[in-house]
């Protein structure tokens, strides 16, 4: 879309003013209509049932995420519709006549992931969404998300990732996520991030800024799970709504969709005060029970049966895992592993190798990482499995359905977002090589 570098140069927040500037957005407006959504993991799901509860509520919805599956239309929705390839082309064109102005007066350069923020603000004001829901891309400090400058926010969960950006401890990471919140605003965090409360309530602290916890100030109880939905109980404040149902499978959606309801109130309370309270809880069951994601534990396959999972952090792949085993059972897998070149090969290896008696470890295409030192790592830690080598990710595909089939076995694709999402576009016959990731 862009010809432009991954990052820009250096910190973007006063080049993005500028050009959000030049472009006539209404960042005020823009403030009072916008949830920003962080974390380490989850953070899609949970901006998908946003968007979700919103729609149902009736209200115009934008949605901004990163990053896109199968094609780039998917990070700009209005009303779960992807962006037409014509408005996507003519508002493009516009972003990058005004990046040139900027950055030929300031001497910047903007990067990918900017130009794609600006054009979902330019969007989602010409369409005049009432709802907007910005996923950030990495971090919330310096990501271009803090532009809006939203009150209500959450860091979904936290774990390492990106740590020469984000710093090397949970404190520094959880930190930098937290500071996509304007001042006076508040944060929603997930489970996983309870830990670290007594530093969070200080961190917030002179900010002004109100942190509620998932399992804490807001309670879940009641979980169920089926192969089709998951069951549970909300309360928040004021509100008790029992038995919610949610069709993404995988317990840690339960946070989610928990954190989506909870921010849903609060940009209630603050940009609509008094909305019946009865026409709230319709949009947030409605909402949660419609809301669809792909990538996490989606099945795409039944002959054979295969299931992929987009999670990329420790914590994330073990949680997810966990769900896998809980929902489908634990025998009869075979595990397609693939772990980017930037990730840590001996975490992912951790979080897999144990379950699995069957490991055939690839690359995808973009940026897939030694397929051979994965399976080292795999072979290290569990000894008595079955490790094999797939150059690529069509030889694991045709590896894995083979053995699937003979041996009436199941497939599981983890380890990261390209090697899942590569699989999966085999599954539906593309050529994974021309997947446009960023």
């Amino acid at each position: 879309m862009f010809d432009l570098p991954k990052f820009g140069d250096g910190i973007c927040l006063a080049r993005m003013a500028e050009l959000l500037e030049r472009l006539c957005i209404d960042r005020a407006r823009l403030q009072e209509r916008s949830l920003a959504i962080t974390g380490s993991n989850g953070k899609g799901s949970t901006a998908a049932f946003c968007a979700a509860i919103g729609h149902a509520f009736g209200l115009r919805t934008g949605l901004f995420t990163s990053p896109h599956l199968f094609h780039v239309n998917e990070r700009f929705q209005i009303d779960g519709v992807p962006i037409s390839d014509h408005e996507l082309d003519g508002l493009s064109d516009r972003i990058a006549t005004a990046i040139t102005a900027v950055s030929d007066k300031r001497g910047e350069r903007f990067g990918a992931f900017e130009a794609m923020f600006a054009l979902a603000c330019l969007y989602f004001e010409e369409r005049d969404c009432e709802f907007v829901v910005f996923e950030a891309g990495i971090g919330g400090r310096y990501d271009p998300v803090r532009l809006v400058g939203s009150y209500i926010t959450t860091v979904t969960s936290v774990d390492y990732e990106h740590v020469v950006l984000l710093g090397n401890s949970l404190e520094l990471i959880v930190s930098d996520k937290s500071d996509a919140c304007a001042a006076g605003g508040t944060i929603i965090y997930g489970e996983n991030c309870r830990a670290l409360r007594p530093h969070l309530m200080e961190y917030n602290r002179n900010r002004k800024v109100e942190s509620l916890f998932v399992r804490d100030e807001i309670r879940i109880g009641g979980e169920s799970a089926a192969t089709d939905r998951q069951r549970f109980d909300f309360a928040f404040g004021a509100h008790d709504f029992r038995a919610m149902e949610v069709a993404l499978a995988g317990s840690f959606q339960l946070n989610n969709a928990a954190i989506a309801a909870a921010l849903f109130l609060r940009w209630t309370e603050r940009a609509r005060p008094g909305e019946p309270a009865v026409g709230i809880e319709s949009a947030v069951r409605n909402g949660l029970r419609e809301a669809r994601w792909p990538g996490r534990l989606e099945v795409i396959s039944q002959d054979p049966f295969t299931v992929i999972d987009v999670g990329h952090t420790p914590d994330g792949i073990r949680q997810a895992l966990a769900s896998l085993q809980q929902i489908y059972g634990k025998q009869n897998w075979i595990l397609v592993a693939g772990v980017s070149f930037d990730k840590n090969t001996a975490e992912v290896g951790a979080a897999l190798a144990m379950e699995f008696d069957t490991i055939i470890c690839t690359a995808a295409h973009h940026k897939g990482g030694d397929p051979a030192a994965l399976a080292a790592t795999m072979h290290r830690i569990n000894p008595h499995a079955h490790v094999e080598i797939a150059a690529t990710i069509e030889q694991a595909f045709s590896a894995s359905k083979a053995l699937a089939q003979s041996r009436h076995s199941r497939i599981y694709v983890a380890g990261g977002l390209f090697t899942a999402i590569e699989f999966a576009a085999l599954v539906r016959g593309l050529e994974a090589t021309t997947l446009p990731f960023l």
